[in-house]
């Protein structure tokens, strides 16, 4: 509210924002229902995304480990926000852990995973299904994923969001709190996996979209990013380097409230806690 509300022009710009896309809503024509072929590739795309993301989060040995050791969320748990514990039990297991503090933990070491993991496997796989009957069979299914961008408001706002999330994502400071994984097999292993699927969901956002880079449609985020991004890159090194030395032991208030101002900086500045 304070980041949207508390400057008057910034307020005026956002209040207009909000009447425009209600106004939007209420008096444009509805768009048309989905195709059936839309659904149908929907369901296929959603089916291949759940396997790939499942089988990093519930069939990768020792995911559990790297998400715990490469995220500040044991500190985020200790923060005096919310009404309700970061997890349901108190046992360490993703299966316990709540949305919310499961989607911070990635956006605070900027691998944002949970918004477009999974998707580059399922446009490959739903590519190389209709491959079976050649190039001309691999043209025909991109061209329908293409159609679904142009023409299906939801398939294009997904993908916009993708986009969105994407552009928020940085894989080298990312680098920078896996290396708080003791394990160097475990860290190199699932960093790895991580890596390829990021290169993966590019590539399919611009295969699909026609948009090599990030953001090319929406220039103000765009810029805003540009903008504000640089002055919280400090902060990330500064964290890790905090949760190192407070989980080796350093457990004096001075760490632990500079671990909480960064964890509320970045926060602050992606705009998306999750």
């Amino acid at each position: 509210i304070g980041s949207k509300y508390a400057n008057p022009e910034i307020g005026r710009r956002n209040l207009e924002t909000l009447v425009a896309a209600t106004l939007e809503a209420t008096l444009l024509q509805p768009p048309k229902p989905a195709t059936k072929p839309f659904l149908l590739a929907a369901a296929e795309l959603s089916q291949y995304s759940m396997a790939a993301y499942r089988k990093l989060v519930y069939e990768t040995p020792g995911f559990t480990e790297y998400f715990f050791d490469s995220t500040p969320i044991r500190e985020i748990a200790e923060l005096n926000i919310g009404s309700r514990p970061a997890s349901r039990k108190a046992l360490q297991g993703i299966e316990d852990l709540r949305a919310i503090p499961w989607g911070f933990g990635w956006g605070q070491s900027r691998i944002t995973l949970p918004g477009w993991y999974g998707f580059g496997s399922a446009v490959q796989a739903f590519l190389d299904a209709d491959a079976a009957q050649g190039e001309a069979g691999r043209k025909k299914a991109l061209a329908l994923l293409q159609k679904m961008h142009r023409q299906w408001p939801f398939f294009r706002t997904l993908l916009s969001n993708m986009d969105m999330v994407l552009a928020k994502s940085d894989l080298a400071l990312g680098s920078r709190y896996a290396s708080l994984v003791g394990d160097a097999r475990l860290r190199k292993k699932v960093f790895t996996q991580i890596e390829a699927e990021w290169q993966r969901t590019a590539e399919a956002l611009a295969l699909i979209t026609g948009e090599p880079q990030r953001l090319a449609n929406n220039a103000a985020l765009a810029r805003s990013i540009r903008h504000r991004f640089p002055y919280i890159d400090p902060l990330h090194h500064l964290q890790v380097e905090l949760v190192r030395r407070y989980r080796a032991g350093q457990t004096d208030e001075r760490v632990r409230t500079g671990i909480h101002i960064a964890i509320n900086g970045i926060a602050a500045a992606l705009r998306n806690t999750g």
